[in-house]
């Protein structure tokens, strides 16, 4: 067993089977990319890594397994895929998700090849677990997936503390230890017991607090654009092969691919990146002033650069001086879980107002923005207003409060 010392859990139990995988190069690049993509340029502490992800993973699925009197088989199975299920990432985490999908057709957990027959799978063979078990583990079709890859996760449980404690930020409240005591692994899922309702509802909260304070911070959102921008350029000018093999670096070694493309514009990207020259808002506004789903309507990479391009030429400046920014709008959370409540099955938003309201509450935290050079703002907030139809502004925006 090795121990290792922790910031947010204390220490980390890992198992003498499961080191050669830790110590495996796809876990140790890790190491080097960053959890939360650019929010570091927000919060100058939220320099973690998803290798410390992944140790708090480890930790909590072992908690969890112990509750549930899982057999030792099954534990190592689930704290394997604990420990690997961000292996897929690109560099800066999520920032590089919408390219990975629209380039190959996948995403970060879509990892069964990789493990099948890349390097990790000499070490998955030592330990003597099946690689397609753990990567179906990881992407959710395995009967132990809902401790890696459902509502109440480990992997919840462990990025909203983690994340919350190297930024700073006050919101990301989650009594994991009671929400494990309350968990009941069944054929059909996870459910919980009537005592942890409450736990339930802190991490419910503290995921949609975070979003906007932490997940969808603009001046994050306005650099991962920029990011994905020059990634686009520098394919164009390179080649798709080279491109598409940049998302299999870290975070360092794509920016210093980045400042040496032939790509003028992704140079000036990564340089503005580099040193946090970043572009402003231009338009910043929710769904009272645009229709989110008729934005969501064939929406891709393509189509928001297609637009980019349309308002700034309309705004007389240069394509690349102008990014569109449309996020998805957010899911309901918590739908799936399920509470045993006075001698029946019930689902939580049954149980608990408190879903409902956080559920419209995400909705109207939805922001598009429009971003683009400092000096060509004024130009380019009059041209997306006519492009996209936006409404003008009547009252402040706010939150809904019931």
């Amino acid at each position: 067993m090795k121990f290792i010392k922790d910031p947010v859990h204390g220490y980390v139990e890992v198992p003498e089977s499961l080191l050669p995988l830790l110590d495996s190069p796809p876990v140790q690049r890790l190491r080097h990319i960053r959890q939360l993509g650019f929010s570091y340029l927000v919060y100058p502490g939220a320099n973690h890594t998803r290798f410390e992800h992944a140790l708090g993973a480890v930790h909590l699925a072992r908690l969890m397994c112990s509750h549930l009197a899982l057999d030792q088989s099954d534990v190592n199975l689930a704290t394997a895929a604990a420990l690997l299920h961000d292996v897929g990432h690109g560099p800066f985490s999520h920032t590089t998700e919408p390219l990975m999908r629209e380039w190959s057709g996948r995403g970060h957990d879509d990892i069964g090849p990789f493990l099948a027959s890349g390097p990790l799978a000499g070490p998955l063979e030592a330990a003597c677990l099946d690689p397609r078990e753990v990567a179906a583990v990881i992407g959710g079709t395995h009967p132990l997936s809902p401790l890696i890859h459902g509502d109440l996760d480990v992997d919840r449980m462990d990025y909203l503390q983690r994340d919350a404690h190297y930024t700073g930020v006050p919101y990301g409240t989650v009594d994991a230890p009671r929400l494990i005591k309350s968990c009941i692994l069944e054929p059909e899922g996870m459910v919980i017991d009537e005592n942890g309702i409450n736990a339930a509802e802190s991490l419910l909260i503290a995921r949609t607090l975070m979003r906007p304070a932490v997940y969808y911070h603009h001046v994050s959102r306005i650099a991962s654009s920029m990011l994905l921008l020059a990634l686009q350029e520098h394919r164009e000018e390179g080649g798709a092969g080279a491109a598409d093999n940049l998302l299999a670096t870290d975070d360092a070694g794509l920016l210093q691919a980045l400042a040496r493309s032939r790509s003028a514009t992704a140079r000036e990207l990564a340089g503005r990146l580099t040193l946090r020259r970043l572009y402003k808002r231009a338009v910043y506004v929710g769904g009272d002033r645009v229709n989110p789903q008729a934005l969501q309507s064939d929406l891709s990479l393509r189509k928001m650069r297609r637009l980019g391009m349309e308002i700034a030429e309309m705004a007389g400046r240069s394509p690349a001086e102008v990014i569109v920014d449309i996020p998805p709008v957010p899911a309901d959370i918590m739908t799936a879980v399920r509470v045993q409540y006075g001698g029946t099955t019930s689902r939580l938003e049954d149980l608990s107002p408190l879903v409902h309201t956080l559920n419209r509450t995400r909705r109207v935290q939805w922001r598009m923005g429009i971003y683009a050079v400092p000096e060509a703002v004024p130009d380019v907030a009059r041209a997306a207003t006519e492009v996209l139809h936006v409404k003008r502004a009547t009252t402040q925006d706010r939150l809904v409060v019931d």
